[in-house]
């Protein structure tokens, strides 16, 4: 499903080049649960947003489905990331003065889906939120919208589920709830790529690698 070769990428500060990947040569094949962890600045994030269509590499190739997207431009990438990909972040990114389901319909506007109010009330189920689907996001917990967010990604049924840091904002019991929900998905048949820092979270994946200083140092 994923397969990239010597992927590289700079970012400049003034002057001065900073080397976020070195060359990351992996394959994550259909279905599987991984964790990208290592320190801050090692280069999980700028991997994930490669992976996820937000940013393209300098060097190096990146297939997703036998397909080069690293030679996509923005709208190909777009499409890519509306059609193959889910995001959750932890910070949530869910727009506050809408309801749930608004927020989870959002992607939906960019598919000219039949029914997005069916679809993301469907999704909400899923999460187990669909008795929240009226309520704005200041009027629910953090675990209920990172649930949200989770809808939001899961409603175009994307393959790929992409999730930075996911319980980073909630305490250990939520954490756990939210695990458990990536574990459903991981068991329909989605491929799950959790960025964390966190070795706990890390552990509930089946495959973990470790990055240092834009390379991959250990993959287990």
């Amino acid at each position: 499903m994923i397969k990239t070769s010597g992927l590289q990428k700079t970012y400049w500060l003034g002057h001065n080049a900073v080397k976020a990947l070195g060359g990351i040569d992996l394959e994550v094949k259909a279905g599987e649960m991984l964790a990208i962890t290592g320190a801050s600045g090692s280069g999980k994030s700028t991997l994930m947003h490669i992976l996820g269509c937000l940013d393209s590499p300098d060097e190096g190739q990146y297939l997703l489905d036998g397909e080069n997207v690293s030679d996509f431009n923005s709208d190909e990438l777009a499409r890519t990331r509306n059609k193959k990909i889910g995001f959750v972040f932890q910070s949530f990114n869910l727009l506050p003065r809408i309801s749930a389901m608004e927020n989870v319909e959002v992607p939906l506007l960019y598919a000219a889906h039949p029914n997005p109010s069916k679809a993301a009330i469907e999704a909400l189920h899923i999460v187990g939120l669909e008795d929240r689907i009226n309520h704005e996001p200041n009027q629910l917990s953090g675990g209920q919208r990172q649930r949200v967010a989770i809808a939001r990604a899961i409603v175009t049924n994307p393959s790929i589920i992409l999730a930075d840091e996911p319980t980073g904002n909630l305490d250990s019991k939520t954490s756990a709830e939210i695990l458990q929900i990536f574990h459903n998905l991981h068991d329909s048949g989605r491929t799950i790529i959790v960025v964390t820092h966190d070795d706990q979270v890390a552990a509930h994946c089946s495959r973990k690698i470790r990055m240092q200083d834009g390379f991959i140092q250990v993959d287990l």
